[in-house]
């Protein structure tokens, strides 16, 4: 069986947006005089914005409500400035570089907005590696459940046994696997805690598995 395309997760796989966000928040709670602990966080990495809002559980936390709008623009200029000074994580170039020589096809399966996505792999120059991208906008369900995988497959025009996932978060894995596909799972800072067992590998970078290495074990028959 040949691999014939690869799927990227965006935020925290390509680019570690999510480090950058749990900073911006713990700083906005520290502020608060609260803390954000992981146990509160960890159910909103891979999921949509729209799936958990911070400000409820600060608000919970100080017994009363806050002023929203004014709790997110303070993070979003937190983040801004950290987000732009974020480059690819270790080892995507090689890999987006590696399926283009190797002619494989490339897509985005993200629980991102489609501008989020677009605005930060146009400002790194990997836009025009990926055939398709499927965002937020694009399916009426998100990770954990498979909808963006399948629409990403469909795409693609590429069955799932065809196709190799590269998620970081378990939301993530939890829906490539859901949706059939192969999946590699490359934790960051925020998710190197969570429980990626559903994974079919785990490596801490991309540069410590060769893309050739990885289209060779996913390619292998079970069993």
């Amino acid at each position: 069986m040949a691999i014939r395309a690869i799927i990227f997760d965006f935020d925290g796989l390509i680019l570690d947006t999510e480090s950058t966000e749990l900073a911006g928040w713990r700083q906005i709670f520290r502020e608060e005089g609260r803390e954000l602990t992981m146990d509160i966080w960890a159910n909103a990495v891979g999921r949509p914005n729209s799936h958990f809002d911070p400000c409820d559980a600060l608000d919970q936390l100080l017994g009363k409500e806050s002023n929203r709008g004014a709790l997110w623009d303070r993070k979003r200029s937190i983040c801004r400035e950290m987000n732009l000074k974020l480059q690819p994580r270790d080892g995507v170039v090689e890999y987006l570089r590696d399926a283009q020589r190797l002619g494989l096809k490339l897509a985005i399966a993200s629980s991102s907005e489609h501008h989020w996505v677009t605005g930060h792999l146009a400002r790194l120059n990997l836009l025009d590696y990926f055939a398709c991208l499927t965002t937020f906008e694009d399916t009426p369900t998100h990770k954990p459940k498979p909808g963006p995988y399948l629409k990403a497959l469909e795409k693609l025009g590429v069955p799932a046994h065809e196709t190799i996932a590269l998620e970081d978060s378990a939301h993530g894995v939890a829906a490539a696997k859901a949706a059939g596909l192969f999946c590699l799972a490359v934790p960051n800072e925020v998710t190197r805690g969570m429980d990626l067992s559903l994974a079919d590998l785990i490596v801490p970078s991309l540069l410590e598995l060769p893309l050739e290495t990885l289209l060779r074990t996913a390619g292998k028959p079970a069993g």
